[in-house]
């Protein structure tokens, strides 16, 4: 089996076929300096889906659609995705301004997450999961996800994956959970290959599709163009 084969069993079976991956993120390379960040957020209680994405200066965030609704804002309201001077930030939660404070005050990916849990949400201690895109020579990309130990949750083990750049046409991805169930599984095993062919605007129609329908509730997908640094994000929101 080719990558480009593993990368489409895997989305077939994580995403196509999986009721609730949970928050996922995938970092991919569209051409030779063109990269694309996606992110979506699902939800099966009325609080999770009480949110939508917004874009305000290359920043994407999370926002309450019906403000009386909001019980915690703490884990469904936050800055999903910050750029800083080349680098490129994507998080299912507030530790993304953690990574560009930190990285602002000269810090690194790996000293920022340090200061971090997975979410507080037991029984489900959904993972933190996060990604970065430094543009700066030489070009990386570093993946993590925070999760709570097996035989312990009020720990939190720590996987960070600096993984050789996928050519053309692939990326990689994390989401929360390996499944639906109750509590929910994390999670498991490394960074999945997936599929990033095409134009920003086809990747965000074929994640959305792939997503259960039911489920799904914002979808992101932010095109950079290493070039010039531009970047651009395009939203699909349920509600």
């Amino acid at each position: 089996m080719n990558a480009i084969e593993q990368a489409e069993l895997n989305f077939d079976r994580h995403l196509r076929h999986n009721a609730y991956p949970g928050r996922g993120l995938v970092v991919g390379r569209l051409a030779a300096d063109e990269w694309l960040m996606l992110y979506w957020i699902m939800g099966r209680s009325e609080h999770s889906r009480n949110r939508r994405f917004v874009v305000a200066d290359q920043t994407l965030r999370t926002e309450p659609v019906d403000v009386s609704l909001v019980e915690n804002p703490d884990l469904i309201i936050y800055e999903a995705m910050l750029e800083l001077g080349g680098i490129y930030l994507v998080s299912n939660g507030d530790q993304t301004r953690t990574l560009y404070e930190t990285l602002r005050d000269g810090g690194t990916f790996d000293a920022a997450l340090e200061t971090r849990q997975r979410e507080p949400d037991a029984p489900n201690y959904t993972p933190r999961i996060s990604a970065m895109l430094d543009s700066r020579q030489p070009l990386q990309l570093a993946l993590s996800i925070l999760k709570a130990k097996p035989t312990d949750p009020e720990q939190t083990d720590r996987f960070t994956y600096r993984p050789a750049l996928p050519p053309p046409g692939l990326g990689l991805g994390l989401t929360t959970y390996q499944g639906d169930g109750d509590p929910l599984p994390s999670f498991c095993g490394d960074p999945l290959l997936l599929p990033c062919s095409g134009s920003a605007e086809t990747m965000l129609d074929t994640y959305w599709n792939a997503l259960d329908s039911e489920n799904r509730i914002s979808l992101a997908a932010k095109r950079i163009r290493l070039a010039d640094g531009t970047s651009e994000i395009l939203v699909r929101n349920r509600f």
